[in-house]
């Protein structure tokens, strides 16, 4: 019987030694086609033996579903496969519209997703009506908002930003990915009516001309 503390070491290492980078492939891929939700690194390091490099395994996998139906996208801090945004007409079949969101909820919604974190009082400063509890508790329920940090400010208000579910149904990856004016009446969600007002963005009064225009794109979300 051998006893060599080189020869048991020697297992001892192999028994904790990473899978090769294919085969690390292979279980995340085989991770993600099973999850129905985005997931994170972390959360696919739990599941892989010790050692793994997700983050280098994810990188390769990305770029071997480059161009293919199905592609590896990034989805706020997580990870899922999602059907290739040009053969998106393929499953209009399979869409169902579950329920129709009121405009209160529409207004409420972009101006969290463009304006975050936002508090309640901003978010009615903006609209220049109430939210009603009805409507923020509709998109919580939703899940495509969330309570932020609060405001150090008096009274301490909580702030409202959009979710990674909120991203992950509109095909974003983080909300700097939000479509700008003319990308928003090309896919015709608005029309040429003329705007409620000017939203008020922030800054000091001096806007360059790229600000300028997305200010005026913001402006035109809510229109009568």
């Amino acid at each position: 019987m051998n006893d060599d503390p080189q020869d048991i070491e020697g297992e001892a290492e192999s028994l904790f030694e990473a899978p090769p980078m294919g085969e690390q492939e292979r279980m995340v891929e085989a991770i993600l086609f099973a999850s129905a939700d985005p997931v994170t690194v972390k959360e696919i390091e739990g599941r892989m033996p010790l050692g793994c490099d997700v983050a280098e395994a994810l990188v390769h996998l990305r770029k071997r579903y480059d161009g293919r139906g199905v592609n590896l996208v990034k989805v706020g801090d997580a990870w899922a496969m999602r059907t290739a945004g040009d053969l998106g007409f393929l499953m209009q079949k399979e869409t169902v519209e579950v329920r129709k969101l009121s405009r209160a909820a529409v207004e409420t919604l972009a101006i969290i997703a463009y304006h975050q974190p936002v508090t309640r009082a901003e978010i009615e400063e903006i609209r220049g009506v109430a939210v009603s509890r009805g409507t923020v508790d509709q998109l919580l329920e939703m899940e495509w908002i969330r309570f932020g940090r609060r405001r150090m400010t008096p009274g301490r208000p909580v702030t409202f930003v959009v979710t990674q579910e909120f991203l992950d149904h509109f095909g974003l990856e983080t909300a700097r990915d939000l479509p700008g004016l003319k990308e928003l009446r090309s896919a015709g969600l608005l029309d040429n009516r003329a705007p409620m007002g000017e939203m008020p963005i922030g800054g000091d009064g001096e806007n360059d001309p790229d600000e300028m225009e997305a200010q005026e794109g913001q402006s035109e979300l809510f229109e009568d």
